[in-house]
């Protein structure tokens, strides 16, 4: 574990494990390095070094009351990698961090990049335009921006116990150690970030990034996933990258590699040997 500091003076927390071929997790919103627990786990034990950091505002890096966009979390991302001189990496992420992972790689080149995936993630464009007549109405995520005002307690309890994880769903047994570790995650971080952060991952366009990516992509999305829905994402982003690869898990919800972490670590796994 370490942190580094960026040129604005932000801290950020990261966990390196292991030694091999580097994989660089990015979590989703409003979560923290932790959210990878199952996957840093496995790979390190197939030898793979594990690296994952917490975004700016999030976890354990510094609450700051700005830089809560793209091109940030780009750059914070971009910083890390070149601490670590890391090379030939897989770069993994999961909703948000999905789109941080393909703006870094647009603005940042793929020199030290081997590979990515995309999980659950939020390109190409989330919200409603005319360009995007699929996307979801701006007004749902102005509500999601006065529910965490309103009380950023109670709306981190609903949000994993409900869509996030599929647990309103029929026949769908809650974790409550899942909801709670979500809720723990979303607390440590900072109100503001996660307030602006509902912009960053919602109104970025994605669309000229994806087209700029030439590493192989394993974009993966369950196809019941209420947070970012299937037919405008997952299906779109595959078509857009020069060189991606779209994988559909039947029923699974948007924090499938915490509730189907078997599943999707073998299949990153495979990717990764391919």
């Amino acid at each position: 574990m370490g942190t580094i500091t960026t040129t604005d003076g932000t801290e950020i927390f990261y966990k390196d494990w292991g030694s091999g071929q580097p994989i660089v997790f990015s979590h989703g919103w409003p979560l923290s390095a932790d959210d990878w627990d199952a996957q840093l786990l496995f790979f390190v034990q197939h030898g793979y070094r594990v690296i994952a950091h917490d975004r700016r505002g999030h976890g354990r890096s510094t609450q700051t009351g700005d830089g809560h966009d793209m091109d940030h979390y780009a750059d914070d991302l971009a910083a890390l990698t070149a601490h670590l001189d890391l090379h030939d990496a897989v770069h993994v992420g999961h909703s948000t961090g999905g789109g941080e992972v393909v703006h870094y790689l647009a603005r940042h080149g793929e020199d030290r990049v081997a590979k990515a995936v995309l999980i659950s993630a939020v390109p190409p464009l989330m919200v409603q335009t005319e360009a995007n007549p699929g996307g979801l109405p701006k007004s749902v995520f102005d509500d999601l921006q006065a529910q965490l005002a309103a009380g950023r307690s109670d709306f981190y309890r609903a949000l994993p116990s409900g869509p996030f994880y599929g647990f309103n769903r029929p026949g769908v047994e809650p974790s409550e150690a899942i909801i709670q570790n979500w809720w723990r995650q979303g607390m440590m971080g900072g109100a503001k970030a996660h307030y602006d952060g509902i912009v960053a991952f919602s109104q970025t366009d994605f669309t000229e990034d994806l087209k700029k990516i030439t590493v192989p992509v394993l974009v993966m999305h369950g196809d019941d996933d209420q947070i970012v829905p299937y037919a405008d994402s997952a299906p779109l982003s595959a078509e857009l990258l020069q060189n991606g690869t779209l994988k559909t898990y039947p029923g699974f919800p948007h924090g499938m590699p915490t509730t189907q972490a078997e599943t999707i670590n073998a299949d990153l796994l495979d990717f990764l040997r391919s």
